[in-house]
């Protein structure tokens, strides 16, 4: 058998091209992979919004109008001292709100948050001023209660497919039915006031120099796992996020958080109760996303049916959101009867349950389920106490109050529901 070889290149022939550098199998954020200025990012981010992924963009846009518009009518308002108060009354029903933003993003509401906040309170009073227990103690079964109703919930969902509207409905006229029993004829129980307990709701702020360093810790984490997630997306060949574009968002946010907390030491101080607020607040992030009960709580909310044939177990998923809010919502409680050193009849009632889900609606968490974060509860609650700061320091009537939060609610579901439409044109597109 004869052997061909392969025949000369003529006179002049070009030599084939080398085969092209492998590009990356996501194109999706090309622009942020190849950023090398702030104009590019800048310019990938207003690209994020057209397509309708707002962010937090307006509820900021919002807190920034709010803020301008209370200071020019009072200059009291910014000052020092009345944001630490603020931040005091933030932290209560902001965490309530955290186990709200679960739920929602499930496309779920818990309607008996406020109740169980209340019975919480009166639960820990009744144990621990009444009965001598001690208040750690007291603590632990009144979130342990909270754990059991969102249980409750949970199995009457999955079990017998009973609307989260209607149980925790008839939830919120059970449970405050039990605040009052436990509260007794006399109606309400002081707390000791040189307590731990009080003295953290009232009291207790983080030392001037820990503060400092506290508001390091969110950039230098941001560049960290943005560095991370950077050298892995390139290894797999896919598109990543520029070191400037890491360097302005860290290095940015260093700066805000350096100032707040600088401004806020020329009063009292950073409380201690809004740092465990918000340090339950980087808990919940960081399980939202990092986490594969997190993404499992996305895959539910976005769609159910999918998630369940993706081997998702769909009823865990559910139970442990109601379990997570009712649970918060005890805490919330007992942080509350720390903030008024007593547990009353009043406690958890009024618009302490309209302002944790508006708090979670506000600060962006979708009410069609499947898109939120923990964040989203922290703004939120800014926003909605504010609002009351504000018209409180003008001697308003409480009316406007609702009527305005009402407002800033409504506006905030049909951004919501303009940016979902916008999201659905674009994928099609």
């Amino acid at each position: 058998m004869s052997h061909r070889t392969p025949p000369a290149p003529q006179h002049g022939a070009q030599p084939a091209p080398a085969s092209p550098a492998p590009t990356p199998l996501d194109r999706s954020d090309v622009r942020v992979k190849h950023a090398a200025s702030i104009g590019d990012v800048v310019a990938a981010f207003i690209d994020r919004v057209r397509s309708g992924d707002l962010g937090s963009v307006p509820v900021i846009v919002g807190l920034i109008i709010i803020w301008t518009v209370f200071t020019s009518l009072n200059p009291v308002f910014l000052s020092a001292d009345n944001l630490v108060n603020l931040l005091f009354d933030c932290s209560t029903v902001g965490v309530i709100s955290l186990g709200i933003v679960c739920v929602l993003l499930l496309g779920e509401i818990d309607l008996s948050v406020g109740s169980m906040s209340g019975f919480a309170s009166a639960l820990v009073g009744m144990l621990w001023v009444n009965h001598d227990w001690p208040v750690w103690l007291a603590i632990v079964v009144a979130i342990a209660a909270g754990a059991l109703a969102g249980g409750l919930y949970a199995l009457l969902f999955n079990r017998l497919g009973m609307p989260s509207f209607v149980s925790t409905l008839a939830g919120l006229l059970a449970i405050l039915g039990l605040q009052l029993y436990v509260l007794g004829a006399a109606g309400s129980i002081n707390l000791p006031y040189g307590s731990q307990l009080v003295s953290l709701g009232q009291l207790m702020i983080i030392p001037p120099i820990v503060s400092h360093l506290l508001a390091l810790l969110p950039g230098v984490a941001i560049l960290l796992v943005g560095m991370r997630t950077r050298s892995r997306r390139h290894a797999a060949n896919l598109s990543a996020q520029s070191v400037a574009g890491l360097l302005v968002r860290a290095g940015a946010l260093t700066v805000f958080l350096e100032i707040v907390v600088a401004y806020l030491n020329r009063g009292r101080g950073v409380p201690v109760m809004f740092g465990i607020f918000l340090g339950l607040t980087v808990l919940m992030h960081y399980a939202l996303t990092r986490t594969r009960w997190g993404r499992s709580m996305n895959a539910v909310g976005g769609n159910r049916e999918a998630a369940r044939r993706a081997g998702i177990k769909v009823g865990a998923i559910y139970t442990s959101a109601f379990v997570l809010c009712a649970s918060l919502a005890a805490l919330g409680g007992v942080l509350t009867a720390a903030r008024l050193a007593s547990a009353s009849q009043q406690a958890g009632t009024g618009d302490v349950n309209l302002n944790a889900i508006a708090a979670a609606v506000i600060g962006g968490t979708s009410l069609f389920g499947g898109r939120g974060s923990a964040y989203s509860a922290v703004l939120g609650i800014i926003v909605i106490q504010s609002i009351a700061s504000g018209l409180t320091l003008l001697n308003l009537s409480s009316s406007l109050r609702f009527m305005i939060t009402g407002a800033v609610l409504a506006i905030a579901v049909i951004v919501d529901s303009l940016a979902r439409q916008s999201r659905v044109s674009h994928g099609r597109a």
